[in-house]
């Protein structure tokens, strides 16, 4: 006798299809997405027969009214001038401007169907046997021969990149650092997961604290709602009933 299949869901409603394969991250963000849908309903900022998700995608009605919830139940402080004045002394690469760095890199695609976690255990062994390649020149090699890129007919090299040249999750992990060779960590970005090699940099110019001043706000409040954002969905959490899903709960407020 088969047993029936238990699919992921929050409050019963469910995350994926009996026939979709969705990795463990894809369904952590659905899950989130869903309490935040839930919570709008029940705050009557959205209709109860809201449709529910399909394939995580969720109506325009949800979306807006989840902006609104967000905005009523996240009360952010403005950063004050000091804490501003703190971030940038202890972030000053970060706001320089003009730096760049000479990279290049193995990308390993994330693409429709493909075993997330399998890609990522070929691209973790890659990254360990190019950071034990002490002579460094097997990485042009191996990237002609791995990397889903484009570049790799080049051996990986992208050239001199700043900031405007790449993705963002690319450039903060290789802008506003030290370091040179091999990157210790994989690189997630939008595209797959890359091993990434700096091989110069060029660290730019130091703006005034004045100069960059409204940047710097706009980080401290991005970090802000990050973290209430993530500490409302831990409350929402504790108070859902979730099946086939790992989240972090709180059974008591953590948002002042």
């Amino acid at each position: 006798m088969n047993t029936p299949q238990v699919l992921p869901a929050v409050n019963g409603v469910p995350l994926a299809a009996a026939d979709e394969t969705v990795d463990a991250e894809t369904l952590r963000q659905r899950a989130c997405t869903e309490l935040l849908r839930q919570a709008a309903i029940h705050q009557g900022l959205l209709r109860r027969d809201d449709p529910a998700p399909l394939q995580g995608a969720i109506s325009e009605d949800a979306s807006a009214a989840i902006e609104t919830l967000l905005d009523q139940a996240l009360q952010l402080p403005e950063p004050t001038d000091e804490a501003c004045r703190r971030h940038h002394a202890a972030n000053l690469p970060r706001y320089a401007v003009g730096e760049r760095a000479q990279v290049r890199h193995v990308l390993f695609a994330v693409t429709p169907g493909v075993d997330v976690n399998a890609l990522r255990k070929r691209a973790e062994a890659c990254l360990l046997d190019l950071r034990c390649d002490a002579a460094g020149g097997r990485f042009g090699e191996v990237a002609r021969s791995t990397s889903n890129c484009p570049s790799g007919a080049e051996g990986g090299e992208l050239g001199w990149l700043r900031a405007e040249d790449c993705a963002p999750e690319l450039a903060r992990e290789i802008l506003g650092h030290n370091e040179i060779g091999v990157l210790p960590r994989l690189v997630a970005t939008r595209f797959g997961l890359h091993v990434v090699e700096v091989l110069a940099r060029e660290p730019g110019a130091q703006p005034a604290y004045e100069a960059v001043r409204s940047a710097v706000a706009q980080a401290l409040r991005q970090q802000a709602f990050a973290t209430a954002l993530r500490q409302y969905l831990q409350l929402l959490a504790g108070q859902a009933e979730l099946q086939g899903v790992d989240l972090e709960a709180a059974a008591t407020p953590l948002v002042q």
